[in-house]
């Protein structure tokens, strides 16, 4: 399972154009409520998400329901000018070191509704305010009536492989030693097999042909995009770099993969962190190695 996925919520669709099942809901004495702090999320002792009460909120409140468990209903509000920034805070990035997958999956969630809320407050197609519908689902437009929805940024994520060995990147404000997989978005009118070869041969000139889908993930931070990891099979090992995307770029072996992926002190590079579907990709390219190739014991 890949980060921020696997969310215990049901999303109870059937609920958000429902103004009554939804009124039900937000007024239920069960109903919860995501604790943030600006778009971080409260954390208690134990590293779990905090929940706290409806009861406070105003009627004016903006609140989404995030879903239902166990019959219970969990609401995140909108708070004004929380908007996501485009990179991680330090601070974030150890909230996610500690905080369960599946809760993670709601905050994510959450944060993706709370950053697109705030940057679509006005209709795009005739500039008047919108207002929250469809149980904070969506925004509607006060003057023309345009509806708007949540939309999802698809970005390819990828390694190229060459000869058993695999490329990995890393861009000028990664912490020091840090590598990654190579990342781009789509664009209108490609596939994912397309992106996935030019945004490879952009950064690091490497030539690909085949490539093969291996898993997906939502990523929260930035907008709300959706993370499509792939593997793809390169022409030719020469690099060259575009030093405007890229820092550096190397091919490495199984055994530096392991070894990064284990914390080794001594690997060639420091792998991305466990909620990175980049940590997961390279974790099922080592897996589908070393089932081919079998490690020798001893």
């Amino acid at each position: 399972m890949t980060g921020f996925t696997g969310s215990p919520l049901d999303r109870v669709d059937h609920i958000r154009s429902d103004p009554e099942g939804f009124a039900a809901l937000r007024y239920d004495w069960r109903a919860r409520l995501l604790a943030l702090d600006g778009l971080e999320p409260q954390l208690s002792e134990d590293g779990s998400l905090v929940w706290a009460s409806l009861v406070e909120l105003t009627e004016e409140a903006e609140v989404v329901l995030l879903g239902v468990s166990d019959g219970k209903p969990h609401f995140t509000t909108i708070p004004p000018h929380a908007v996501g920034a485009p990179m991680r805070s330090p601070s974030m990035l150890r909230l996610l070191h500690v905080l369960p997958t599946e809760q993670a999956a709601i905050y994510g969630t959450a944060h993706s509704l709370i950053t697109w809320h705030n940057t679509h407050r006005f209709c795009p197609r005739c500039g008047s305010a919108t207002t929250l519908f469809r149980a904070g689902w969506g925004r509607k437009c006060d003057r023309c009536g345009t509806e708007h929805f949540p939309r999802t940024d698809p970005v390819v994520i990828m390694l190229a492989e060459y000869e058993g060995q695999v490329l990995v990147g890393r861009q000028s404000r990664f912490p020091a030693g840090n590598y990654s997989a190579l990342a781009g978005f789509l664009e209108p009118g490609e596939s994912i097999e397309e992106a996935v070869r030019r945004e490879l041969m952009e950064e690091s000139g490497v030539p690909t042909g085949r490539v093969r889908y291996v898993a997906s993930q939502p990523w929260p931070f930035g907008g709300s995009q959706l993370m499509i990891a792939c593997v793809a099979e390169a022409l030719d090992d020469t690099i060259t770099l575009d030093t405007k995307e890229l820092e550096d770029a190397m091919w490495v072996t199984p055994d530096d993969v392991r070894a990064a992926l284990n914390g080794d002190p001594d690997a060639r590079f420091k792998a991305p962190p466990p909620f990175a579907i980049a940590n997961s990709l390279l974790t099922a390219w080592l897996d589908d190695q070393e089932t081919v190739r079998p490690r020798a014991l001893g």
